[in-house]
């Protein structure tokens, strides 16, 4: 039969390096700026709706830029 408090024991361990030295993982995260994992980063990690509101707006900008330069044919 299976035993859950190794299971447990074993999934609350602290994260180690190949030479089993403990690593923690969340402030080695927080200094690494790799652009693959910005997404999802973005993705997940709330904003304030002030900065939504923000981007709306410039987005909202753009368009309406774009949409005179094509009333006028440019």
């Amino acid at each position: 039969m299976h035993n859950d408090d190794d299971v447990n024991e074993a999934s609350n361990a602290p994260s180690t390096d190949v030479s089993g030295k403990p690593v923690n993982v969340v402030e080695r995260d927080l200094h690494d700026t790799s652009r693959e994992t910005e997404g999802v980063d973005e993705a997940i990690t709330p904003s304030s709706t002030r900065a939504k509101e923000q981007d709306a707006e410039k987005l909202s900008d753009k368009i309406a830029d774009i949409e005179r330069k094509v009333a006028d044919g440019n």
